[in-house]
Formats: C-alpha cells, sequence, structure tokens
C-alpha cells in the first residue's frame, strides 16, 4: 500500500462548503466502481463499527439511492442520493438528504459533486459538498462527518489494497 497518497479534507464554514481529495492506488475503473455500485459502496462507505444498507441503487440521472447506516445496536440513519448529472468515469454528480425510513427527506440536503482522474495507477477522487445550510453543514460536522468520512476512505483503501 501506499502511503504517500494525498488526502486533504478543508471545511469553508463561510462558503458551506467541504473540498476533499484523495488518492488512490488503483486504477480509476476500480475506484469509479467502488464508488457507485451498491454492492462495493456497502463493504466501506460507512465508518467503523456502523454497516451501509443499501435498499435500492438505479445510478443514472434521475435515479438514486437509498441507504441506511447501521449502528452495531440496529440503529438506521437513513438517506437518498439523487443522481442529477454523470460522465462515466469522470464526474457525478448527486443531491443528498437524511430522510426516514419509508424515503420521506429531512431537508435542507447538500449537493456533491464527484471528479476522477488517474495518472500512472494512481486514481484521485475530489469531492465537493455543498451545504444549503450553514447549520445543517455545522450538524454534520458536529456528528462526527469529519472522523467519519477519514475511516471511510481508509476502508475503502484497505478494500482496493489486494487489487
Amino acid at each position: 500500500m501506499n502511503n504517500n497518497l494525498l488526502f486533504d479534507f478543508t471545511v469553508d464554514k463561510a462558503a458551506k462548503t467541504v473540498f476533499i481529495t484523495r488518492e488512490f492506488d488503483a486504477d480509476l475503473s476500480l475506484v469509479w466502481d467502488a464508488f457507485t455500485k451498491a454492492e462495493i459502496l456497502d463493504q466501506w462507505v460507512a465508518p467503523k463499527p456502523f454497516i451501509s444498507k443499501t435498499k435500492f441503487q438505479d445510478f443514472k440521472v434521475g435515479g438514486r439511492r437509498f441507504y441506511a447506516m447501521v449502528s452495531p445496536e440496529g440503529h438506521e440513519r437513513w438517506a437518498v442520493q439523487k443522481y442529477t448529472s454523470i460522465s462515466p468515469k469522470t464526474n457525478f454528480k448527486l443531491f443528498n438528504a437524511f430522510s426516514d425510513k419509508d424515503e420521506n427527506l429531512q431537508l435542507p440536503g447538500s449537493d456533491w459533486d464527484y471528479t476522477f482522474s488517474e495518472q500512472k495507477g494512481t486514481t484521485k477522487v475530489s469531492i465537493i459538498i455543498y451545504n444549503e445550510s450553514l447549520a445543517r453543514m455545522e450538524k454534520m460536522i458536529e456528528m462526527g462527518f469529519t472522523e467519519g468520512f477519514k475511516m471511510s476512505m481508509d476502508n475503502l483503501d484497505k478494500l482496493l489494497a489486494p487489487r
């Protein structure tokens, strides 16, 4: 595993935006699949000891992913991602909002913009998360989003390592 990979995580409260750049020691196709296929996403996206459970996913413009982060005690925190733009293997955008188990959204939400690029077997993923509300962004950060996201990225590193 390459330990010299870039990982930058910046929170800009004034802009209500989180900027994340992360490199992976894997080819673009593998990393793209890890971010876009539910059966792979569920293996890494939840920070331990939580697990991710996708109820359904339709990865296409206008499609959505409905999933839960599940605690060791079985508590489910549901969310919906609605895909707004997809350029295969280079970029996708989605609107993310928490919801209840019946998919009723808890607004406001956030817009996520993922960009993928590869150079010499290393794939860089740049993520911009724009929050409609500063209060929502602060609540996410307060709930451990920064630490949890970093743990998720480490999970993905481990999942990609043997490939």
